[in-house]
């Protein structure tokens, strides 16, 4: 066997505007390498949409947590300026209350992170790139998706663990800060009227010791009771603050229609933390209890048996909060989850996506308050949720769904017309 150029044989160029005898074909890509490729692409634009998805709903989250934290803050200054408080009790009270609001904000910012960039790809014609170029719906709802299964955690986390403990932690605070006001705040001469129902009052202050010291206690309306003594002072033994009357009486009273009992006293010691109100035995409401609590048996607790409904509600009020995120995500996706041109208004989408959070949100408070009255409501707690979510799914794929049918079988549809017509 000869090679081509051992036989005599001379390949010619062919010249311009002549075919060549045979032309080349190029290779078909592999399709393994192809779905690689796809997928890969895919992947891109999930990253992107989650990046930019993820920084508005932070945005946006910190941002109206921020300002609703501090129009709550500004509102208890009087901690500092009424009561005596120091700044790090003023802090502690504020920051307490920072997982309930979180917990509030955040299916909110993800409804708005959620609309804000479907219409910034909208606006930027990215979405009807996307969608061009064989990007499933599905596809796209992923990081939206992945996004709101996060807020739904973090929700589920703040409602069923942290805020609960932060009510409780906010009660003894609470019942400290009563108790502790007397020492921190009461001036010379003037009365000084805690909620509770104490009203306290001294002369003068010499040093540390408190001259001419009167207190009332009408916590029970029924039974006063009054304090009078020449001076007084604090003591503090513990985490416990006592006020140490000299040389004094102690006015009882005895109920109605009977003359009260009048106590003359040398020294007498007055615990503090008695003036808390409800501090004999501090009953803790439903949202202050943890879920373990609600969950155990209640036939000891007079409170839990008087308020069965409060604790079904408060229960079950925890276990579907994360199904709202769900849903404030998918009802965003919905309105401007498809490709639209700027002819088609996305404003009057938005807006009926807007109300329909309302109206859920609404839906919401009503089916707890109806938990409370009657149980036959605890599994219209997570029904209806799960069925805006699952709507809004159907409205959002519904035409994609219809447009890939199309696609898929658009020759045989096309050929079918065709023979239509031609008979």
């Amino acid at each position: 066997m000869k090679w081509p150029f051992e036989a005599g044989i001379s390949f010619k160029e062919p010249e311009l505007g002549q075919a060549e005898p045979c032309s080349r074909r190029e290779l078909p890509l592999n399709p393994i390498l192809r779905r690689k490729e796809q997928t890969r692409a895919m992947t891109l634009v999930e990253r992107y949409i989650f990046k930019t998805v993820t920084a508005a709903f932070l945005a946006i989250c910190l941002a109206l947590t921020a300002v609703i934290w501090v129009t709550q803050a500004l509102r208890e200054l009087d901690l500092i300026t009424g009561q005596g408080q120091s700044l790090l009790v003023f802090l502690v009270f504020n920051l307490l209350s920072l997982p309930t609001l979180l917990a509030i904000v955040a299916p909110i910012a993800l409804f708005a992170a959620t609309l804000s960039t479907l219409n910034k790809l909208n606006g930027d014609s990215e979405l009807i790139v996307m969608s061009a170029s064989g990007v499933a719906p599905l596809r796209l709802a992923l990081p939206f998706l992945f996004l709101s299964l996060l807020v739904a955690a973090l929700a589920a986390w703040l409602s069923i663990s942290v805020i609960p403990e932060s009510f409780r932690v906010l009660r003894d605070l609470i019942s400290h800060v009563r108790a502790d006001v007397i020492t921190k705040v009461a001036q010379e001469g003037r009365f000084t009227v805690l909620d509770s129902g104490i009203t306290f009052h001294f002369r003068e202050k010499k040093g540390d010791a408190l001259e001419g010291v009167f207190m009332e206690d009408a916590r029970d309306p029924d039974k006063p009771s009054v304090y009078l003594a020449e001076r007084g002072h604090t003591v503090a033994m513990g985490d416990t603050s006592f006020l140490i009357l000299e040389s004094g009486y102690v006015q009882r009273g005895q109920g109605v229609g009977k003359d009260p009992a009048m106590v003359t006293f040398d020294r007498y010691a007055l615990d503090l933390s008695q003036l808390a109100q409800d501090a004999e035995q501090t009953i803790y409401k439903p949202r202050e209890r943890s879920t373990a609590d609600l969950l155990t048996d209640s036939t000891n607790d007079a409170y839990a048996q008087l308020t069965a409904g409060r604790f079904r509600a408060e229960l079950h009020d925890r276990f579907s909060a994360p199904l709202f995120p769900l849903a404030c995500m998918m009802i965003a996706f919905a309105a401007l989850g498809t490709a639209r041109t700027t002819r088609q208004g996305r404003g009057k989408a938005m807006g009926v996506a807007i109300v329909a959070i309302v109206v859920l949100r609404i839906a919401i408070f009503g089916i707890s308050s109806l938990i409370v009255r009657s149980p036959w409501a605890v599994p219209l707690a997570y029904v209806v949720p799960l069925l805006v979510a699952a709507g809004s799914a159907v409205i959002a794929f519904r035409s994609s769904a219809f447009t890939s049918f199309a696609r898929r079988h658009g020759t045989g549809l096309d050929r079918s017309y065709k023979v239509a017509a031609a008979s």
